[in-house]
């Protein structure tokens, strides 16, 4: 009986000590992790499995925002999935007040808004890392993907001298010479509908685009991402887009932009 009770507490100290050095162990590996990263993010460099950004965008046709998702292919190198919208317009646009009614500005002649839908795979290469935990990393990013431009009509408020009430019409509607009548300004024209109007009936341009940009990572944490980026995207689009009634409708555009990153990476 003894003989059994001393093998059992044999067993027992025998596994104790066993799981206290396994305990230990991960504590020195987790420990040395941590301080591995310390030296990283001191050394500037920046180590990571994946990160999730948002970025908001100024072009110079335009603005619109962008979700990514990162997943790291090496310390060099990075594989980024992309989602983008955006808001087009065309140069030529310009608002005006109507003199003879306190309501919205309208844009003459133009027919819809423009809103570039892009989902896309980009590689990411490092260019340079950080001097220092306070320094900047320049990594460069190409790629491209599918663009689906989506068209709302752009609908006009107008006196509707029938009824003597007001009525909302865009250009392909019967009454589309409206919009380049100018000279019925002060008895037509009252104001833009809105932003509520016209989105049950949008219609989808497929495309394709390309994209390349240079992203200046300044962040004083690595699992931090506060970035400008800078960058050229063009576009194709299988038919051509109808914007404005006196511009020529076109099937490619390419414009620049620059945009803030923000976002965590781990």
């Amino acid at each position: 009986m003894h003989k059994v009770l001393f093998f059992c507490f044999a067993i027992s100290l025998s596994l104790s000590v066993s799981a206290q050095k396994s305990k230990k162990d991960r504590k020195d590996e987790r420990r040395q992790r941590v301080n591995a990263l310390i030296k990283q993010e001191e050394e500037g460099v920046i180590a990571y499995h994946k990160h999730n950004v948002f970025g908001f965008k100024l072009t110079n046709d335009g603005y619109g925002f962008f979700y990514e998702h990162g997943r790291a292919q090496s310390i060099k190198k990075a594989l980024l999935f992309q989602i983008d919208f955006s808001e087009r317009k065309d140069p030529k646009e310009k608002k005006q007040a109507n003199p003879f009614a306190p309501a919205s500005p309208f844009i003459y002649g133009k027919i819809n808004y423009f809103y570039p839908l892009k989902l896309g795979v980009q590689q990411q290469i490092l260019f340079g890392n950080k001097s220092n935990k306070n320094g900047v990393a320049v990594t460069g990013n190409f790629g491209g993907g599918l663009s689906l431009g989506l068209l709302r009509p752009y609908y006009l408020e107008v006196n509707d001298t029938a009824t003597g009430g007001r009525k909302s019409i865009k250009y392909d509607s019967a009454d589309s010479t409206n919009f380049t009548n100018s000279g019925l300004l002060n008895d037509l024209f009252v104001a833009s509908s809105g932003f509520t109007k016209g989105w049950n009936e949008i219609q989808v341009k497929p495309g394709a685009y390309a994209k390349a940009a240079l992203r200046f990572d300044y962040g004083s944490y690595n699992e931090v991402v506060s970035a400008l980026e800078v960058g050229v995207t063009g576009e194709y689009y299988f038919s051509k887009i109808p914007q404005l009634v006196f511009s020529k409708q076109k099937s490619f555009f390419l414009n620049v932009y620059v945009a803030l990153v923000f976002g965590r990476r781990r």
